[in-house]
């Protein structure tokens, strides 16, 4: 069974892993030895309080975790300085194509390391980035919901659909057929999109 490990910080921002989650709990349903959902902290935590207040506690440290299928660092407050050891983690398994997903105030961080240098890439806006002293890739910056650049799938805050929709994608979570339709349905709320779903709808 492989590991979709969620990096669980102070103020990780709620909604830009949710559907992720809930996305992953739905597929269990059908193959429920595929993966598994790994919460990992940045050395022994026994709780960290989400951006909605809420108290999540981290099931293992970085340190501990194996046979990662993607990373996934959500925004926070926290980006602009630290989180050394989770971005080390992400620059090894990019290295071996193993995907690395950033939403929002994470893709700071990557900036901050030299990783969006060479890659094309979004995030919540091309001026948030140039907070980074370190960041040198301005000219691979994308205006885009969702930016997928083999292993590295970036998002601003704004796009935790698209950014969900993305990591469903690397992971082949679900059929391309389900994957179109979900992002259907929770892009325009469209009925069409709920009975193909369902099954009621070619």
């Amino acid at each position: 069974m492989k590991t979709v490990a969620l990096y669980a910080m102070d103020t990780m921002a709620d909604w830009e892993y949710s559907y992720i989650v809930a996305g992953l709990t739905m597929a269990a349903e059908f193959a429920p030895d595929r993966y598994r959902l790994v919460v990992a902290s940045d050395g022994p935590v026994e709780e960290v309080t989400t951006l909605g207040r809420l108290r999540l506690r981290p099931d293992t440290t970085l340190d501990q975790l194996d046979d990662v299928a993607v990373l996934i660092l959500p925004g926070g407050a926290t980006w602009a300085t630290g989180h050394d050891a989770v971005l080390d983690m992400a620059r090894s398994l990019l290295e071996a194509d193993t995907p690395v997903a950033a939403i929002c105030g994470a893709t700071l961080g990557l900036a901050r390391t030299g990783i969006l240098d060479n890659r094309p890439h979004t995030s919540n806006d091309p001026g948030f980035l140039t907070t980074a002293t370190e960041y040198k890739g301005a000219d691979h910056y994308v205006e885009s919901r969702t930016v997928t650049d083999s292993a590295l799938i970036t998002a601003p805050g704004t796009a935790p659909v698209d950014f969900s929709k993305a990591v469903f994608e690397a992971l082949e979570l679900f059929p391309q057929p389900v994957i179109d339709a979900w992002h259907g349905l929770y892009t325009t709320g469209d009925k069409k999109y709920y009975d193909q779903l369902n099954g009621t709808s070619a």
